[in-house]
């Protein structure tokens, strides 16, 4: 073999290994983005999931609060609701009526 064609293979060689670095390169960089965008997207599902659960949780504690309104709007509606309502809570009474009260016992 000549010099000249020693070259031709060096170089053709040498072409060979940098597109092989090149290509290696960018295919590893290629798989830590795409994995890193999926761990990201998979950490953003289990996050949506949980705020789910929590607000899933909320809403059936606001039901049950719009039982309770519902029920106390309804008996509100009641005039003997509101009278015994208004003696037991704020010890209004009726003509000749006395009001006594007691301490709590423990």
């Amino acid at each position: 073999m000549s010099r000249n064609e020693k070259t031709k293979v060096h170089k053709k060689a040498k072409k060979s290994a940098l597109r092989f670095l090149f290509f290696g390169v960018g295919s590893f960089l290629f798989i830590v983005y795409f994995f890193t965008l999926v761990l990201n997207m998979s950490l953003e599902i289990i996050s949506k999931y949980d705020e789910k659960e929590k607000l899933n949780e909320e809403l059936e504690t606001l039901k049950e609060k719009e039982q309770e309104l519902s029920t106390d709007v309804l008996k509100l509606q009641d005039p003997e609701y509101i009278a015994r309502y208004l003696r037991e809570k704020y010890y209004y009474s009726k003509e000749n009526e006395y009001i006594i009260k007691l301490p709590n016992e423990k």
